[in-house]
């Protein structure tokens, strides 16, 4: 697909393209409802004024924005490190953002690193409020793909593990042991990563004839204290689970050391998935069964395509949408369901 031009603007808005470059230089000789119609034509397109006048160039920078949603969790940590070896070796460069899960913040970045007129975006974490950002963005042309998220938007590009599957698969491991009260902490529901693997949850406790306890589902915000404080509340309960599935690895870590702080035994009395396959999970003093997203594998492949959107641009191609399968790593934190008393 094209990207845009200060040539589309001109167009659409019925102007010449020296008229656009004037308007965007802040010439000050410009009718009031020209530079009007100009800079609503702009806002209309997704575009704020400050990244026309710096991205619609034809000129490739080589180089990339990476925008993570958490750099204190290892597994935005590991992709980043991922990539950024990887784009050295192709003589990119990448400029790496930190949004903290929080929507203003990826605004912010995607609108920075247009201003410095990088080639493409890696977005991680896009949550549902951002649908019409991101539909703007690719209509337009410019190379974005989403990496361990997706969204409802058709031709959209993305990466992403099968969410539901790899939630199904952890309820299967945790079944065949025995365990019969199994919590689900997830993620803000805001994310459809969370919603994929909530319904798998759901879907494979339900397919083995278990009813859904709406009190073993918890949905967090990412934060550690919130998970241990939410956990402890659980595990003190008479009908406690036996049973925990996180969201990720860092979630996982937060509801064993809730366990421990109960003098709780792993997996004698607890038995805990976790998501992702962070290298820590695999640490010999922890042991962390977890789902694998075979974070290696995608930080690879999302680079490779995203500089293949960049360099074939201007050719009609099919959208990238690729599913990796998750793979359940079986590991010292799940064991048979504790005997009843």
């Amino acid at each position: 697909m094209k990207r845009l031009t200060t040539e589309d603007v001109a167009r659409i808005a019925g102007v010449s393209q020296s008229t656009v470059s004037r308007v965007l230089n802040d010439y000050p000789y410009i009718k009031k409802n020209t530079r009007e119609k100009v800079l609503a034509v702009i806002e209309e397109l997704g575009f704020t004024r400050d990244e026309i006048a710096r991205s619609l160039v034809e000129k490739r920078t080589k180089s990339i924005g990476l925008i993570l949603g958490s750099i204190s969790n290892p597994f935005f940590a590991e992709t980043a490190e991922v990539i950024i070896e990887r784009a050295q070796e192709l003589k990119y460069d990448v400029i790496v953002y930190n949004t903290g899960h929080k929507d203003e913040n990826l605004e912010q970045a995607i609108n920075l690193l247009i201003g410095k007129r990088v080639d493409g975006i890696i977005l991680t974490s896009v949550s549902k409020n951002y649908t019409e950002k991101i539909k703007k963005l690719h209509k337009n042309g410019f190379p974005v793909l989403l990496y361990n998220s997706s969204l409802d938007i058709e031709d959209v590009n993305f990466i992403v593990m099968d969410n539901n599957k790899g939630a199904r698969l952890a309820v299967q491991h945790l079944l065949g042991l025995g365990h019969e009260r199994i919590a689900k902490i997830s993620g803000p529901s805001k994310y459809l990563a969370t919603y994929e693997r909530t319904m798998g949850y759901k879907q494979e406790l339900a397919d083995n004839g278990y009813a859904i306890d709406g009190d073993l589902i918890f949905n967090s915000e990412f934060s550690y204290d919130e998970i241990y404080s939410f956990t402890k509340k659980l595990l003190k309960k008479k009908d406690r689970p036996t049973a925990i599935i996180a969201a990720s690895d860092q979630m996982a870590l937060a509801v064993l050391g809730a366990a421990s702080s109960l003098d709780m035994k792993i997996p004698d009395d607890l038995s805990v998935v976790g998501f992702d396959d962070i290298r820590l999970a695999s640490n010999e003093f922890i042991g962390l069964t977890t789902i694998s997203q075979k974070m290696d594998q995608m930080s690879l492949t999302a680079l490779e395509k995203l500089i293949y959107l960049i360099e074939h641009k201007e050719e009609a191609a099919e959208s990238i949408q690729i599913f990796l399968e998750p793979e359940l790593m079986i590991r010292r934190t799940t064991g048979p369901a504790p005997k009843q008393e």
